[in-house]
């Protein structure tokens, strides 16, 4: 499993603790991140748990792996990173896509938090913003990715799985 944009390291950690028949490899292009993920690392002992590598999603070449996983990217990026993602994958063998996040669905934002949440994002950036899933699936099907699956998770996020 190949985590992009790892950020602090804590969902490697959970996940590697939680799945411990998967080898769990976070990436991030933040040095301060990495530092984070590092000490998560340390402090978890895990034999599945990788240290991090230095990988910013819009520049290869990625490591190869089975599946990639990537949480809380896509609004928090310019739409090329969502791009860089799927093509990544591809380019690293991934058969699996996982994000999370929030995401309108044909233009339904599902809540008015979301609706504010997408507009305090943009004030930020406006390269930033709640993706629709429609858009990342039609982004992911470029790149040989169908849209498996979404689950509704708390707080009004999704989780969105793509298959090759």
């Amino acid at each position: 499993m190949l985590e992009i944009a790892a950020g602090s390291g804590y969902h490697a950690a959970t996940f590697a603790r939680a799945l411990p028949h998967l080898i769990w490899q976070p990436s991030d292009a933040d040095p301060a991140a990495r530092e984070s993920i590092a000490a998560h690392v340390a402090e978890s002992v895990l034999p599945n748990l990788r240290p991090p590598l230095a990988l910013d999603v819009c520049v290869g070449p990625w490591p190869a792996a089975d599946a990639v996983v990537c949480i809380n990217m896509i609004h928090i990026s310019p739409w090329a990173a969502t791009e860089a993602l799927f093509k990544g994958a591809k380019d690293s063998g991934a058969k699996t896509i996982v994000t999370y996040g929030p995401y309108a669905i044909a233009g339904d934002f599902q809540a008015d938090s979301n609706i504010a949440f997408d507009q305090s994002l943009r004030a930020r950036n406006e390269s930033w913003g709640i993706r629709d899933v429609n858009d990342v699936a039609a982004t992911a099907a470029t790149c040989g990715f169908r849209h498996d699956e979404t689950v509704r998770m708390p707080a009004n996020n999704l989780t969105l799985i793509f298959k090759a």
